[in-house]
């Protein structure tokens, strides 16, 4: 009995190694290959006094679209400017359809009727505050699933900050 024991906490190690594996390539091919898109961001107070230094982002795009008859989770589609700045087009429960020139960025809704993309914060080293408190988008890399990750802060002219 022991025996079997020992095997099934093996074979559910190895599942979860093989899984966080997984989640992590998925993140480091969204990074190399997906597409760079930049949020407006709407104003949001920029310090946490529990966990250092670090900007709550809100995009200023979920103001566009009614939240009250969204479904819990979907897709925001945008459509990017000549910039590469991001305008809400509409959002549906599911990937399809899509037109041309439209791109996909899975959401949830929190409780509070926030819309919530996966990248909602953004840290920085203590100190740094001045350097990201006109920051006016967020650069995300997305990829075809809608999958989207949070890669820096970019100033008006739509440079990042470093």
């Amino acid at each position: 009995m022991k025996n079997y024991r020992n095997w099934i906490i093996a074979v559910n190690l190895l599942a979860i190694i093989a899984y966080f594996s997984y989640t992590v390539i998925e993140k480091e091919r969204t990074l190399r290959h997906g597409k760079l898109i930049l949020l407006a961001l709407a104003p949001v107070d920029p310090r946490s006094l529990m966990q250092g230094d670090y900007m709550r982002l809100r995009y200023s795009i979920a103001d566009s679209i009614d939240l009250h008859t969204a479904a819990p989770r979907g897709y925001l589609v945008v459509r990017l400017n000549e910039q590469g700045i991001a305008k809400g087009i509409r959002i549906q429960d599911d990937a399809l359809p899509l037109n041309k020139d439209e791109i996909l960025i899975k959401y949830t809704l929190s409780n509070r009727n926030v819309l919530n993309i996966g990248a909602e914060s953004y840290f920085f080293q203590e100190g740094h505050a001045v350097k990201y408190e006109h920051a006016k988008f967020g650069g995300l890399r997305v990829d075809e699933k809608g999958n989207s990750l949070l890669i820096g802060l970019y100033n008006e002219k739509e440079k990042f900050i470093e």
